[in-house]
């Protein structure tokens, strides 16, 4: 199976040493976002956990434990932007990222890096002149280190509105010039550009538009053929295969701006206090009126058929 750990937090930014704690007892327990007394239990061994996926803008505190979790397949998306602290308060500066995904690519291999350059806004700080330009120095940089560079367009979701009232969408125009720019820098570099659930607008420039955590995707990082079973993307437009995370909504602290795992500043400094890194859970503990459902948990490594 995939356990994924990315999208309702960053778990390697701020929660490295619960996680890796989670790996040394073998298993973790996720309550259900919508249904918080629904508790699913997951084993996490190599028997069972194929591979763990991450998505950070900060993989530094993790790269000390890359011995624990080398037994494990993994895939990392690491979010680098040009964007300011008046965005994304609490994300390190990001010429040290760039350092770290590059320490973290040498780890893991470039089959199991991306580079996530999103969300796409315009302002008039963040110009399209700006991103063009900004999106060309990062590849120079990041060329040697990834193979895959993922862009997505802000979404105007209630809790981004809520928290970033200036943001507005980006138009076909700009999104168009980007996609057609960005796609021939990647090439210029030997980046593939990947549209995360934008349709295939793009494609006729070159970007992938097929998903960027894909069954392939997964394959190449592991060198192996996966039997998986039959999954619908969360949204209409997204092609991946997601489910199976462990994290919490209300719980990043970077506290971007554009975010859409946060409510607002106060219910991740509330939730916060509540996590305990000796905890089964990311925040607080078991409680009486829990329900436990061990998840069903198999590999898919197809052991007769191996990638060149």
């Amino acid at each position: 199976m995939i356990l994924q750990t990315g999208m309702r937090t960053d778990i390697p930014a701020f929660y490295s040493k619960w996680f890796i704690n989670r790996i040394k007892e073998g298993y973790v327990l996720v309550r259900n976002p919508y249904n918080p007394s629904a508790v699913t239990k997951y084993r996490i061994h190599p028997d069972v956990v194929d591979l763990i996926a991450f998505c950070t803008k900060n993989p530094a505190p993790m790269l000390e434990h890359m011995d624990v979790l080398k037994p494990f397949g993994q895939y990392w998306f690491v979010t680098i932007t040009p964007y300011g602290k008046e965005i994304e308060p609490n994300v390190p500066d990001k010429k040290q990222v760039i350092e770290d995904f590059k320490t973290l690519s040498k780890a893991v291999g470039i089959d199991s890096i991306g580079w996530r350059y999103d969300p796409i806004f315009i302002t008039e700080k963040y110009s399209l002149d700006f991103h063009l330009k900004a999106f060309e120095k990062m590849a120079k940089e990041l060329s040697e280190y990834t193979n895959t560079c993922i862009i997505s367009f802000i979404d105007l979701y209630k809790k981004v509105l809520k928290n970033f009232p200036q943001a507005r969408m980006v138009s076909k125009e700009e999104r168009l010039t980007i996609g057609k720019t960005f796609a021939d820098i990647g090439k210029k570099y030997g980046i593939t550009i990947k549209a995360c659930a934008e349709g295939d607008e793009l494609a006729q420039y070159g970007v992938d538009c097929s998903g960027c955590l894909t069954q392939a995707v997964y394959e190449k990082a592991l060198h192996t053929k996966l039997n998986m079973p039959k999954r619908k993307g969360q949204r209409g437009e997204c092609a991946c295969f997601l489910g199976n995370d462990i994290g919490a909504y209300d719980t990043c602290k970077h506290l971007c701006k554009y975010c859409y795992a946060n409510t607002d500043k106060n219910a991740v400094l509330r939730n916060a206090k509540l996590h305990n890194p000796n905890s089964s859970f990311l925040l607080g503990f078991q409680q009486s009126g829990d329900k436990i459902v061990e998840a069903r948990q198999e590999s898919w490594i197809d052991n007769q058929l191996t990638l060149g």
